[in-house]
Order: C-alpha cells, then sequence, then structure tokens
C-alpha cells in the first residue's frame, strides 16, 4: 500500500473529505523506486478502471516527470466532494492499495478552479 503523505500537514486529504465542494479536482503526486514503475502503472490502472466506473467521476490524467524521475502525477476532475469521498473511501478502492509497490508515496490533495479576470475561469 503506498504511504500517503499531506501536501498540507494542516489540511490533510482526511480533513478535505468533510468539505462539500463541486466540482473538485485530485492532484495527486506519486514518488517511488524507479524498478517499481511497471508494478505502480498496473496498479494505477486498475484504480483508474475502479474509478471510472464511479458516481460522479469526470475524467482522469496521468502524467510522468520527464528524465529519470520516477515522479507521477495524476489529475482526476470528480463531479464533488462527496462523490469523490465514496469512491476513495469505497472497500473495494482501499483493497487495490495494497497492488502498490511499498516504495510509492502518494500526496493527494483537492482542488477547485478559481477565476482569474482576463486569464482562466471558474
Amino acid at each position: 500500500m503506498p504511504l500517503l503523505k499531506p501536501l498540507d500537514e494542516k489540511f490533510p486529504i482526511e480533513r478535505q473529505l468533510g468539505v462539500e465542494a463541486e466540482p473538485v479536482v485530485l492532484v495527486n503526486v506519486f514518488t517511488l523506486d524507479i524498478t517499481d514503475e511497471p508494478v505502480f502503472l498496473a496498479a494505477w490502472k486498475d484504480d483508474a478502471e475502479f474509478m471510472k466506473r464511479q458516481p460522479g467521476f469526470i475524467s482522469t490524467q496521468l502524467h510522468r516527470a520527464i528524465g529519470d524521475s520516477p515522479t507521477y502525477l495524476n489529475y482526476a476532475v470528480w463531479e464533488s466532494t462527496a462523490a469523490f469521498r465514496a469512491a476513495f473511501t469505497h472497500p473495494d478502492f482501499i483493497t487495490k492499495l495494497s497492488a502498490y509497490p511499498s516504495s510509492a508515496i502518494a500526496v493527494p490533495h483537492l482542488f477547485q478552479k478559481v477565476a482569474v479576470a482576463g486569464i482562466c475561469t471558474a
């Protein structure tokens, strides 16, 4: 199971799950040993297939750092915190976490879009 570390120690993912918001974006950064990449990718794909079937899932995209860095970033859009919480705490999803290599460290955090006049919309 990957070790979960907070991006913001004062407001970890466990606290974020209690905030009702919609829509939300999960940003999850993974670090791992380079030799564990095939196992990581197989586990992530299995998780993503599970998440795609959950109510409120909109989309996901996995990114890999350039060069020799075995760092990955997952960006997933959900209709609401409630929908993400239901999927993230689902017993079937919790069971899937054991497939990740022991070197994997996950840093999940939820976000919402911000409107900035003339630059981006909310």
